[in-house]
C-alpha cells in the first residue's frame, strides 16, 4: 500500500491506496482509522483501486477546532473524490463511515456509483440503548466528547430523504449488531435500489469477525450487476 497526504478544506488528510481498477473509497468507523479494514483491503484490491482516507481526528489525520458532524465528514469526502479520485467511485462505509457515505450519496449523487452501507444508522435513534455511552467528563479527551456529541446529534434522515437516494446500495449488518434489525430493514425498504445482507453469528465487527464471507459478498455486489430473480416481490 502507498501512503500520501492531501489538503482537504484546510486539513492535512492522510490516505492509503492499493490495487488497480475502478475506484473504491473505503470510509472507516468512528474512533479508529483505515486499519480497521485490514482483513478486507487485500480481497478488494484484487478488483479495484482502493482509496482509504482517514477523517479529521482519526489515525494520521489531525483533529481541528470545532465540532464534528456527518455533514462535515461528507463534505471532506466529496472533496477527496473530486481532488484525489478525480470523479465518481464506489463507496464502502462502516459504522460512522457508512453514515458519511449516505450523506455523500444524498448531497452529490453523481459521485456515488454504488454504495455499501455497513453497520450504520440513518437516524441516531437507531442505535440500541446503551450503545451511545456519555464519556466521563473528568477523563475523556476532547475528541471523545466530540464523537459522542456527533453520535447523539445525528444523523436524522427521514424515509423521504432515503427515497431520494437512487444509487444501488448493499445494506449490511451483523445479526447481533449495535442497531436492531428492524432499523436496518427500514433502511433497506426505504432505499429504492437496495439489497440486504445479514451476516450470521457476528456483532458490530462483522467485517473483521467473518472476513471471508463479507469479502465474498462485497466483491459480488461491487463487481456484478443484479441478477434476474425468478420470483421477485419487491423488485419488479
Amino acid at each position: 500500500m502507498t501512503e500520501a497526504f492531501v489538503d482537504l478544506r484546510g486539513v492535512r488528510t492522510w490516505y492509503g491506496e492499493a490495487g488497480e481498477g475502478p475506484p473504491l473509497v473505503m470510509l472507516h468507523p468512528g474512533g479508529v482509522d483505515s486499519r480497521a479494514f485490514s482483513p478486507n483491503v487485500g480481497a478488494l484490491a484484487e478488483h479495484f483501486h482502493v482509496w482509504l482516507p482517514e477523517r479529521r481526528g482519526h489515525g494520521r489525520t489531525p483533529d481541528t477546532d470545532g465540532a464534528h458532524s456527518y455533514d462535515l465528514g461528507a463534505e471532506d469526502t466529496i472533496q477527496f473524490l473530486e481532488l484525489v479520485v478525480g470523479g465518481p467511485a464506489r463507496l464502502l462505509g462502516m459504522s460512522d463511515g457508512a453514515i458519511v457515505a449516505l450523506h455523500v450519496a444524498r448531497k452529490r449523487p453523481e459521485l456515488v456509483e454504488r454504495m455499501v452501507f455497513a453497520g450504520g444508522v440513518f437516524h441516531t435513534d437507531g442505535w440500541l440503548p446503551g450503545v451511545l455511552v456519555a464519556p466521563d467528563e473528568a477523563h475523556a479527551s476532547a475528541f471523545e466528547r466530540k464523537l459522542y456529541a456527533m453520535h447523539t446529534a445525528g444523523p436524522r434522515l427521514t424515509r423521504d430523504d432515503l427515497a431520494a437516494i437512487r444509487c444501488r446500495t448493499l445494506v449490511m449488518a451483523g445479526d447481533d449488531d449495535e442497531m436492531p434489525l428492524e432499523h436496518m430493514l427500514e433502511l433497506y425498504r426505504s432505499l429504492p435500489a437496495s439489497e440486504l445482507a445479514v451476516v450470521p453469528g457476528t456483532s458490530h465487527g462483522f467485517l473483521v469477525e467473518k472476513p471471508n464471507i463479507c469479502n465474498a459478498l462485497l466483491v459480488d455486489f461491487l463487481t456484478r450487476d443484479p441478477v434476474r430473480t425468478f420470483a421477485p416481490i419487491r423488485r419488479v
